[in-house]
């Protein structure tokens, strides 16, 4: 309800700014999937490191029309950030500020749908960025396509439990991990996993 009531006020807000196209429906077939790279493995927690996405249309995935910035080295980035993501500080010198980033970010996306694993943490991350520098969360509608990937585990397999991975579920939807070092590489990743998805349902749908 909170996130509700909020986002219609940032509607109303924003509704005659540079940002206001970003509030009004989607009419279009494309959606966006992205991932972000974060200094503490909690995203709610931690400052954004690398932010991705990339463009689904239909059944394809665009991996040529992609966005893959690094941002310039947070506060927040330590040793076992370097561990944890492969990523070093020199590999951050000449990234984005975070507001550059997150505005390309925004003119990237638009006001597509959005995809991601886990997403309600991606989103936290990219928000806590977005409020303070732009004055409202991102209003697009998500898909998190890790509960899908458990409703189908679930339907198949009802004795497992548990939290799914990333790389198990990738493994088992039989979609090569690509590049998985890198924030691009799971935001493709990620797209793979969910046309797959829809592909099973629509398949089991038709056999029903």
């Amino acid at each position: 309800m909170f996130k509700t009531l909020r986002r219609a006020a940032d509607r109303r807000r924003y509704a005659d700014s540079r940002y206001g196209w970003l509030f009004q429906p989607y009419t279009g077939d494309e959606m966006v999937a992205v991932a972000c790279r974060s200094t503490e493995p909690a995203e709610r927690h931690g400052e954004p490191m690398a932010i991705a996405a990339v463009r689904l249309s239909g059944d394809r995935v665009l991996t040529s029309e992609s966005l893959d910035l690094h941002v310039r080295q947070p506060a927040g980035f330590t040793q076992e950030t370097v561990r944890r993501h492969g990523l070093r500080g020199i590999d951050l010198d000449d990234g984005e500020s975070l507001d550059k980033a997150l505005e390309r970010f925004l003119d990237f996306v638009g006001n597509r749908p959005l995809v991601g694993w886990n997403l309600e943490g991606e989103l936290a991350l990219l928000n806590r960025g977005l409020r303070p520098r732009f004055g409202f969360d991102l209003p697009n509608a998500a898909i998190d396509v890790a509960p899908l990937y458990q409703r189908r585990q679930r339907y198949r397999h009802p004795q497992l439990e548990g939290r799914p991975r990333f790389e198990e579920a990738a493994e088992r939807l039989e979609v090569p991990m690509m590049g998985r070092h890198s924030a691009l590489g799971d935001a493709v990743t990620t797209a793979l996993m969910y046309l797959r998805l829809m592909r099973d349902d629509s398949a089991r749908r038709r056999s029903s």
